[in-house]
């Protein structure tokens, strides 16, 4: 942008109108560089709106200076403008490549990858068709910033405005924490880098210094997992045979909502014609989040002994020992700030792959998108493989988690008269959900059975979704302070290949009924996998004839008093699946 580029200067009095109009297209140009982004962003319906109305107000602080320095408006304009230009493509051409909001997880992915995938990524980026766009996009700014004139307010005047946008931008934020007694410093800095991220140029800079935040908690992490003693006396009924087991973790999937479960609507097609499918249809998540149930769920922590997490081995690293190479597929966000153990436990494995690098959860992405990867481990040469797929599945936007073309449910057929027209739509939106997820399940079981691999997948949620489904219809999502049902409730699936059948025959069938939660599940899985070890309880494995019934704890462990016995509630669960419609009450 020269500035010899610059129309002589305004010679003519400013009117009240013509300075305002001055102001608007100050604020148009550095909108700009945020806005089109961000428009382009909720055209392709990828992302919520928050994004959007956050980039539209911090561009207001590049105002200030020409307000303060109105005389110099043009290099002003012209340095700050050019900076937010260079730091937009970064964002704007990620977008363009691949229809994602560019985040912090999108700097993981750059600083982590070796040097072949760096320039196998570049090669993507630098796409030739993008150089037009990005001219254009250019051309743009540049006739913006030929409309630029001198912001002519009196001192009064300026000042008034310099004050109004600091309140706005800052003074709101604080005053805000100070009503809810939480204002310290570090919550009010974490509340300034979460409104101002998603626009140019803080995108890059607290990308950044996120990126680097999480890295080092989550090395942190991997050092102290990698101090942890292996599991004593391992010894596995498979060792020296090659086998492919593959566990898929859901998210959000309430099992009271697949056709599989007996729901009224046929939300399982693909999953329910598999006739060598097990169902299990008494499994519980210990927590209704996603973190906190699978720090239980993939490691030997459970409500009674919670830090067992980080100082015993997890399922990864049990499967590494076992002699499996192990991989890591995954949907969701990778380095977030309430992700960060995801990545840890995903780094735990031999090879990752990280497909949703989305600043935000409520995102447009779909899981299909772990069919090819997943192909492509099946090939790998290792004989042994332990795959880990974890998906987006149901989670909310409910909308966002299938294509448009996929919506099933348009209306209330199949649906309760309580139902009103708003519950009609969100229930719609998570059935077609629940129906997209099938189709991604059957396609990995049928992926696992074409790869001709003796082995077996296991299909789980990390927890349930209340969808308007108990007491008084009225709950929508997840709360473990008021726990129901369909939170807690999740679908447990058991495809196994004939040939691993054939070297493991146990008949579970007498099992499908058996009510398990989750927080035992690596003892279930290690039962399943024919491993055993110093540690190891057949007592709590769902698929052992030497299991013992306890109470299935559900709460806080760091509030032993919210801890509950969840069997009762469960039994809420069998007049539905014997095909009568009941309205379960709230949970006590």
């Amino acid at each position: 942008m020269p500035l010899s580029a610059a129309p002589s200067p305004q010679t003519t009095p400013e009117t009240s109108a013509s300075r305002w109009a001055a102001l608007g297209w100050a604020y148009l140009f550095f909108w700009y560089f945020s806005g089109v982004y961000h428009l382009l962003l909720q055209l392709a319906d990828a992302t919520i709106f928050v994004g959007f109305r956050q980039a539209m107000i911090v561009s207001l602080l590049w105002l200030i200076p020409l307000l303060l320095f109105p005389r110099h408006t043009r290099a002003l304009s012209a340095v700050l403008g050019g900076l937010l230009w260079l730091c937009s493509l970064t964002s704007l051409g990620y977008f363009m490549v691949y229809g994602q909001e560019f985040s912090q997880s999108v700097i993981f992915i750059l600083f982590e990858s070796n040097p072949r995938e760096a320039s196998e990524y570049a090669g993507q980026y630098f796409a030739w068709w993008m150089l037009p766009a990005l001219l254009a996009y250019s051309a743009g700014a540049w006739w913006l910033w030929r409309r630029l004139r001198p912001l002519s307010f009196s001192p009064l005047q300026s000042g008034a405005l310099v004050a109004s946008i600091l309140l706005g931008l800052f003074g709101y934020p604080a005053l805000k924490l100070t009503r809810a007694n939480a204002l310290t410093l570090p919550i009010l800095a974490e509340t300034y880098m979460q409104r101002m991220e998603p626009a140019t140029p803080w995108q890059l800079v607290f990308g950044y210094a996120q990126y680097r935040q999480r890295l080092e908690a989550m090395q942190a992490l991997l050092e102290d997992n990698q101090r942890i003693a292996p599991l004593a006396e391992l010894q596995d009924a498979h060792a020296g045979l090659p086998g492919t087991l593959v566990l898929v973790i859901g998210e959000s999937t309430n099992r009271q909502h697949m056709g599989l479960y007996g729901y009224a609507r046929d939300t399982t097609p693909k999953l329910q014609a598999i006739e060598d499918l097990e169902v299990f249809r008494n499994v519980i998540a210990a927590r209704p989040y996603t973190i906190e149930t699978l720090q239980q769920t993939l490691t030997f922590a459970d409500p009674q002994n919670p830090e067992r997490d980080l100082s015993a081995p997890s399922l990864m690293n049990l499967m590494k020992q076992a002699g499996y190479k192990t991989f890591w597929i995954t949907n969701q966000q990778t380095l977030t700030k309430r992700n960060t153990m995801l990545t840890y436990f995903s780094q735990q494995t031999d090879e990752q792959i990280y497909l949703n690098h989305s600043r935000a959860q409520n995102a447009r992405e779909y899981d299909s998108n772990v069919l090819a990867p997943f192909e492509q481990m099946l090939k790998d040469p290792a004989e042994r493989k332990f795959i880990v797929v974890h998906l987006l599945g149901t989670h909310m936007k409910y909308e966002y988690r299938f294509p448009p073309e996929a919506a099933v449910y348009r209306d209330r057929t199949g649906l309760a008269d309580w139902a009103d027209e708003e519950q009609v739509e969100v229930i719609n939106d998570y059935d077609n959900a629940v129906r997209f997820n099938d189709s991604v399940m059957a396609g990995l079981i049928e992926r696992l059975r074409g790869s001709g691999d003796d082995g077996l997948l296991v299909y789980l949620s990390d927890h349930g979704e209340d969808v308007f489904d108990s007491g008084d219809h009225q709950v929508l999502g997840r709360n473990e302070a008021s726990p129901t049902l369909p939170m807690y409730a999740v679908p447990f699936l058991l495809w196994r290949s004939e040939g691993w059948r054939a070297r493991d025959p146990r008949d579970f069938s007498a099992y499908h009924q058996r009510p398990h939660a989750l927080y035992d599940f690596i003892h279930t899985w290690s039962d399943l996998a024919g491993l055993s070890y110093q540690g190891h309880d057949a007592s709590r494995s769902l698929l052992s004839a030497r299991h013992v019934e306890r109470p299935l704890w559900v709460g806080n462990p760091a509030q032993a008093r919210t801890l509950r016995d969840f069997r009762p509630y469960m039994e809420l669960d069998a007049p539905r699946l014997a095909g009568r419609r009941v309205t379960p009450p709230a949970i006590p």
